[in-house]
């Protein structure tokens, strides 16, 4: 539930001044700006749907309205798109996460608060954790995204330490394994987004609490 930065391994991304008149044509910055935004958004809904590698710059291009010529004024490659995905992503989660982890809160309410943050990604970010389930080892391999493995070894590390705290002030079961325990809570909270709909009869608060309750108390009488 996923970088010590979320540059790491890929190059910097081209700032919105780097041959934007030229490149961009006419129309303000901030109208560049938000012409380069909605592609992002509908690039974002297409890899969810059809997947990153099954989606082709054309796609993307029919979807917006626009020749594929035309997307190169603002991306060099659909790879470039995906990345903008998940790195705006890995930024927020992980600047979550590590707040909640600084916090310094006993184990069991930091892997609560843990919980929250993942849940609460869910709906504004449903495009990021579908790509990334299913297209993760293929975008792993490619020397750009070497921060998706930085950022997943320090999620694992965050969260298999907090349960470890747990464990030694007697908090948690002695007899679990906190990396298998913590690999089991992330791979149920993500697959929540195949199913998960906004404006059910929970929202992902909602669901966070209920999944809380669960984790902690389990499904027996007391």
């Amino acid at each position: 539930m996923t970088t010590t930065t979320t540059n790491s391994g890929r190059p910097k991304a081209r700032t919105s001044g780097e041959g934007g008149a030229r490149r961009r044509g006419k129309g303000s910055p901030a109208l560049a700006s938000e012409r380069r935004e909605h592609l992002v958004r509908l690039a974002a809904e297409l890899f969810a749907e059809k997947g990153f590698q099954a989606t082709t710059v054309r796609n993307i291009a029919d979807e917006a309205g626009i020749l594929s010529g035309s997307l190169y004024h603002h991306f060099d490659s659909k790879e470039s798109i995906v990345d903008e995905i998940l790195s705006g992503f890995f930024r927020e989660v992980m600047s979550a996460y590590r707040a909640a982890i600084d916090e310094g809160a006993d184990p069991r309410e930091t892997i609560a608060k843990l919980v929250r943050i993942a849940f609460g990604t869910l709906e504004p970010h449903r495009a990021a954790i579908t790509v990334m389930q299913n297209d993760w080892n293929y975008l792993k391999g490619m020397e750009r995204f070497a921060y998706l493995t930085d950022s997943e070894d320090e999620v694992e590390k965050m969260w298999v330490g907090t349960i470890k705290d747990g464990q030694e002030q007697g908090l948690f079961r002695s007899d679990i394994d906190p990396k298998l325990t913590y690999r089991m809570i992330r791979d149920t909270v993500w697959v929540a987004v195949r199913w998960f709909k906004p404006g059910g009869r929970l929202n992902a608060q909602g669901l966070a609490e209920h999944y809380i309750k669960v984790m902690f108390d389990g499904i027996n009488t007391h």
